[in-house]
């Protein structure tokens, strides 16, 4: 089990770092990413491991980086330059 512990948290600092290399605009600092990450593979692994039970490490592992993807993919910002900016009716103005 601490392996697992061990691994998931791995796991989710590997996503957070080629996270922070592949969007580094998008995302806050490179702190609350890393540590968004680690904590997110461990809450998947406790989930995933409560879930399944023991004797399932690589399905651990697997519930880990996925729930670590969907927590650093909530900390993702949108692109300044795509924001569309549209009337609060959505109509046209002219009549």
């Amino acid at each position: 089990m601490y392996l697992e512990a061990l691994g998931s948290a791995l796991s989710g600092l590997v996503l957070a770092w080629a996270a922070l290399h592949r969007l580094p605009d998008r995302l806050p600092g490179r702190g609350p990413v890393l540590a968004a990450g680690a904590l997110g593979g461990l809450f998947g692994a406790f989930v995933t491991h409560g879930a399944l039970g023991p004797g399932h490490p690589f399905a651990t592992l697997v519930g880990a980086v996925a729930v670590a993807a969907v927590v650093l993919s909530l900390l993702v910002r949108p692109r300044a330059a795509r924001r569309l900016r549209r009337s609060a009716t959505g109509r046209s103005a002219t009549v």
